[in-house]
């Protein structure tokens, strides 16, 4: 009898310390890009799923093909593995945003690549190898289907977060010039039936669930997300995601919003600096008031928010930081990111760097020098390293206990008991990782060995 076609599938960390036992907390939510690859296998496949976050991958195990989706702050120990397998020589597929955005240096670590979205070509990959005629490249061509559901059952037993993952749109219409998304969607935005979305909802929630759509913006296409708003309204759950900031002033949309379970949203605020905004293409956020009239209106439906920051734009100063902090301190955000602008590959962002020749690492994500939270970049405004420092420091203030006690007595953070206790768990997580993820280095500093190209 013959034995079945065996394909690994491998998740990459962004990278560990030297001796680096336990893992970021708040990173630890399901893989959502592996169960879809799950999903996408053909029948009759045995399939194994290795978490490098959580588990050591078993080099020696016998498979035919491992495949793995790669990311910018993950393409370092991604091509580490991949070594590591080309070494015992099995081939490895490489996809992702990283793998379209930088075809040229990830093909040179894969015997496949894959460009583009996986739903149309990647179960023609595993179908060729197992045939043994695979192709260096499949592309896919234009936006696919979005109907299919990923294979959970691959996440069983790896200790992530209880917050269940679901998708119901990819892309943003918007052009951001230091995101990564638009680049790779080409500003473009399109959405699974509703229908699937409320089956495969109601088929994973358990008691007290609460869900998080992982859209890049979940109201780039407002009537459709009022559609799934609709539909959600009588299943009774708690979910967040993400949205752009015009969201808040459509009364229908924050409505919608609250009668179908939406606990809050990320949003991303970027800059309360008017210039810095214009220069990231992202002047649209200081529509009809800006962000203290979009949260005044947020707060109303009850609605928390996750806002983000950015800093390192030519308007920004060492001033910046307070102002941002200040803000996200007296709106009562419930949490809040505050980060240096990174220019990653394929944004118009990084070649803007590269052209004024600001760029100090020229691929940062590959350098043995860089760390996690390292500057790669000459801003005008200021240092570097005031640049660096800023962001840790309001990343510190923002979640010591002063300020988380001070956010918690907002009434929107602490009206729902169930919300306020995520609130202090949420938190205390943030607060204890602020310092885990400073430094980190991107690839295992624990491995050794060349990086093995496969051509």
């Amino acid at each position: 009898m013959t034995r079945p076609f065996r394909l690994t599938l491998v998740h990459p960390s962004v990278g560990r310390n030297r001796g680096m036992k336990k893992y970021i907390r708040t990173w630890m939510m399901e893989p959502i890009p592996v169960g879809m690859l799950a999903a996408l296998t053909p029948r009759g496949v045995e399939k194994r799923f290795y978490d490098d976050r959580v588990e050591s991958i078993p080099f020696d195990e016998p498979t035919d093909l491992v495949a793995m989706s790669v990311e910018t702050y993950t393409a370092k120990r991604a091509y580490q593995i991949a070594s590591e397998y080309r070494r015992r020589r099995i081939p490895v597929v490489m996809g992702g945003f990283h793998a379209t955005l930088c075809p040229e240096e990830v093909g040179q670590y894969c015997e496949t690549l894959v460009v583009g979205e996986a739903e149309s070509v990647f179960p023609e990959v595993v179908e060729d190898y197992r045939l043994g005629r695979p192709r260096p490249l499949y592309q896919s061509a234009g936006r696919p289907s979005l109907l299919t559901s990923p294979e959970r059952a691959v996440f069983a037993g790896k200790g992530y977060l209880p917050i269940k993952l679901v998708e119901f749109s990819r892309g943003c219409r918007f052009r951001c010039d230091f995101c990564a998304i638009q680049s790779f969607f080409e500003s473009s935005h399109n959405h699974r039936p509703v229908d699937r979305v409320l089956e495969e909802v109601n088929r994973i929630r358990r008691p007290g669930q609460l869900f998080f759509f992982i859209d890049d913006n979940i109201t780039s296409d407002l009537e459709a997300a009022k559609e799934l708003m609709r539909a959600l309204i009588p299943a009774g759950v708690r979910w967040v995601s993400q949205s752009a900031i015009n969201v808040a002033f459509d009364e229908e949309a924050l409505e919608l919003m609250r009668r179908s379970g939406c606990q809050g949203v990320l949003v991303g605020f970027e800059s309360l600096e008017e210039g810095s905004l214009r220069e990231m293409n992202k002047g649209f956020n200081l529509m009809k008031g800006g962000p203290a009239r979009a949260m005044e209106n947020f707060r109303k439906h009850g609605l928390r928010i996750y806002g983000t920051f950015l800093f390192g734009y030519d308007q920004d100063t060492p001033a910046s930081f307070g102002r941002a902090l200040r803000f996200a301190e007296e709106e009562g955000l419930f949490i809040a990111a505050f980060n240096h602008v990174t220019p990653f590959p394929g944004t118009p962002l990084y070649r803007r760097m590269a052209e004024e020749r600001r760029l100090l690492f020229e691929t940062w994500w590959l350098d043995d020098r860089y760390r996690y939270n390292m500057i790669p970049f000459q801003p005008t405004g200021m240092t570097t390293e005031e640049l660096a420092t800023g962001c840790l420091e309001a990343r510190r203030k923002f979640y010591s206990w002063r300020s988380i006690l001070s956010r918690a007595r907002h009434r929107v953070n602490f009206r729902s008991p169930f919300m306020l206790a995520n609130f202090l768990v949420i938190n205390a997580m943030h607060q204890r990782d602020v310092e885990g993820r400073n430094g980190l280095a991107l690839g295992d500093a624990d491995w050794a060995g060349p990086l093995l190209k496969a051509h």
